[in-house]
């Protein structure tokens, strides 16, 4: 369940960015317009825990044309309601640094907590609650028909949210976030993404338990309009148990989406 907090609070990460007419159809650089609100949920089961299903919302907004803020926030649950959470909520906001043309860069920081409430009905239990700080970049080429976009950020995870000289093994991580991500537009309508995510804990306690872990994601994107869409996706974690050898025992999860710029 650690595991799955812990990628829960990196997918945050991912989510956000800008389309050269800022479309919103799934572009994993799509940016809000200045005056601009949006919206992404998306429904979905993880390869690391397929009995559990989520629920998770993203709305931002456009300060400006550069500056851009979120908030984030799911609920999941397991095994048919046996279990059910409240998980992240997260805050953030990022900046466009280039945006002219086709190269666009931007830098952003984020701020999350959670689980905000589980089973045990304890509204930010003590001993479960984690509390993480983002600091990344993230890049990419866009044109009419495809997209390119590559991201790095650092993630620290403890306990409390200024707890910094804190080493406990538990969840005091340092956390190394690498990804890349591709969009194609086959039609006015139709697109598709792929993405795959190295995750990896930098901590020396968790050397010998943690060789990182893939997070991989190939979707379908339908646009209603240029405003909304709809799509489907499924997704895979590849963990590095031991030196060579890697799980694929997990299986696959899957998701669906809907996007609304207004």
């Amino acid at each position: 369940m650690k595991k799955i907090a812990l990628t829960s609070l990196l997918a945050v990460v991912a989510v956000s960015g800008a389309h050269a007419a800022n479309t919103l159809d799934g572009n994993p650089l799509y940016r809000p317009a200045k005056g601009h609100f949006y919206s992404e949920t998306a429904l979905s089961s993880h390869s690391m825990d397929t009995n559990t299903v989520e629920l998770g919302e993203t709305f931002g907004y456009g300060i400006t044309d550069r500056l851009a803020v979120k908030l984030s926030t799911s609920v999941a649950e397991n095994n048919w309601f046996d279990g059910a959470e409240w998980d992240d909520v997260t805050v953030g906001v990022d900046y466009r640094i280039i945006g002219e043309g086709a190269w666009k860069l931007d830098v952003y920081g984020e701020y999350g907590v959670g689980p905000m409430w589980a089973d045990h009905g304890s509204f930010l239990d003590k001993e479960d609650t984690v509390y993480g700080w983002v600091a990344g970049v993230r890049g990419g080429y866009v044109t009419e028909d495809w997209t390119l976009a590559a991201h790095a950020s650092f993630l620290y995870l403890n306990t409390e949210s200024f707890n910094w000289g804190d080493d406990d093994p538990m969840w005091a991580n340092h956390v190394l976030n690498l990804g890349i991500a591709g969009h194609w537009t086959m039609s006015d309508t139709w697109s598709l993404i792929a993405s795959a995510d190295y995750n990896k804990v930098l901590d020396h306690f968790n050397e010998a338990g943690n060789e990182g872990w893939w997070d991989l994601s190939v979707g379908v994107n339908y646009n209603i309009d240029d405003t909304k869409y709809v799509g489907a996706f499924v997704n895979r974690t590849v963990d590095h148990v031991a030196a060579g050898e890697w799980n694929f025992a997990d299986g696959f999860g899957f998701g669906l989406k809907f996007g609304i710029d207004f």
